[in-house]
């Protein structure tokens, strides 16, 4: 593990807790902090520790009210207090800090650390993490930051945090940065395993193209005899896959002892990366055999591996309707892949019947797998028609798909029309 060494900068969860030793106010840290953004890699489904916070619809009036009473809260104590003079004890800091976590409100965990703060208490590490939750939570990056820099004593927990930060917003360079630092001041003895943690860290390497240190992980991972885990197998499947070293990720799959769907799943991703569809199709078909279930990433990527296929015959109607016998025919991203699958192989016809099945939850990747389809057809006048409908739905059509149309229409004539 101590070989672990940065190299030159490069270019641009199923539930798991970590306790704190802390016996009064245990902390509990899952993934993720915040709803993740979506990112290419990977796209598979996590089973990485949840999150801390319910997400938050938009749309949901009540949830609003909620959040409203629970800064309100808040907002309230402390004056209440002040005027009081009653010093507020660590217990109800605690109590308002994991609140305002829960509320997400900005403005609220802004007031509440500058309270804490012109206290003078001298809050203790576990309240100080909790503090850096609470503004990771609320979006504020910054701040968490600048705690976490003031901070006298950190331990294992105050840096999982901020790499999880800068991990959920898509911050790789600088979660991988943490996670040196991290290494340098804990050593190996106090660095915890676990494998929500790595599979992280193999993602921000695969993100940012640092190959070298996500082998020297892999490396340290089979030292420590940590590579039969799934969820990290099938992470270092998934960075092989990223970078087309298909003989190691076969090399990794072929020695986990036991297999899931995230293992099988991956090497699949992996398999279509380098364009081997028929032996894609393949595992699909022996995921069946040795009775592994097979989820909706799974169908999205052999039904990628279907379209891209010369010889199409029957393949994606097979596994169309094995998406029809699990259930996930109505999945939106199924729904994508189907869609896309049939206009690439010029079934124009099925593709238009899958997109009218997601009449009551059409998304815009729907939308846009239709007018792609259209337009590798040749059929440029229906995907200018179809390019209205979108616009009418309120759907805007991918800037890329629309300069296809525009070069195949002729810029003038089309321009007119958009």
């Amino acid at each position: 593990m101590e070989a672990i060494a940065a190299p030159p900068p490069t270019p641009p969860i199923r539930n798991t807790n970590i306790t704190s030793p802390s016996s009064n106010h245990q902390l509990h840290l899952r993934l993720p902090f915040r709803n993740p953004k979506l990112i290419n890699f990977p796209h598979h489904p996590s089973s990485q520790p949840l999150t801390v916070t319910p997400p938050r619809n938009k749309n949901n009036t009540k949830n609003k009210n909620n959040n409203k009473r629970k800064s309100a809260t808040t907002s309230h104590i402390l004056p209440l207090m002040d005027a009081l003079h009653f010093p507020i004890p660590i217990d109800i800091y605690t109590s308002l800090v994991k609140e305002c976590t829960l509320s997400g409100d900005p403005e609220t965990a802004t007031e509440l650390h500058s309270h804490i703060t012109r206290s003078g208490i001298g809050p203790p590490l576990t309240l100080l993490n909790r503090i850096l939750i609470m503004f990771v939570s609320c979006g504020l990056l910054q701040s968490a930051r600048h705690v976490f820099d003031e901070m006298p004593v950190r331990n294992f927990h105050s840096w999982a945090i901020l790499f999880v930060a800068y991990y959920e917003n898509s911050d790789y360079e600088n979660a991988i940065d943490v996670f040196m630092r991290m290494l340098r001041q804990l050593g190996v003895m106090e660095f915890p395993f676990l494998p929500w943690f790595w599979s992280c860290l193999l993602t921000a390497c695969a993100c940012t193209v640092n190959v070298p240190l996500g082998m020297q992980v892999h490396g340290s991972l089979t030292k420590l005899g940590a590579c039969d885990h799934v969820l990290i197998s099938s992470s270092l499947i998934r960075f092989y896959g990223r970078f087309k070293c298909l003989e190691d990720a076969n090399v990794v799959f072929n020695r986990v002892s036991r297999h899931n769907t995230l293992t099988w799943t991956a090497k699949i991703v992996s398999g279509c990366r380098e364009r081997h569809f028929t032996q894609v199709l393949g595992d699909f078909k022996e995921m069946g055999r040795v009775g592994i279930k097979k989820d909706s990433f799974t169908f999205s990527s052999v039904l990628k591996a279907c379209g891209r296929m010369q010889n199409y015959g029957s393949c994606g109607e097979q596994v169309h309707a094995d998406s029809i016998k699990l259930g996930l025919d109505s999945d939106n991203y199924v729904q994508c892949s189907l869609i896309a699958m049939y206009g690439r192989s010029g079934l124009l016809r099925d593709a238009k019947l899958v997109f009218e099945t997601t009449l009551n939850e059409r998304n815009v990747d729907s939308w846009n797998a239709m007018l792609m389809g259209y337009i590798q057809n040749g059929l440029y006048i229906k995907a200018v028609k179809f390019v209205y409908q979108m616009k009418a739905a309120g759907v805007h059509p991918h800037e890329s798909l629309l300069e296809k149309l525009r070069i195949a229409c002729g810029s003038s004539n089309f321009s007119s029309t958009n």
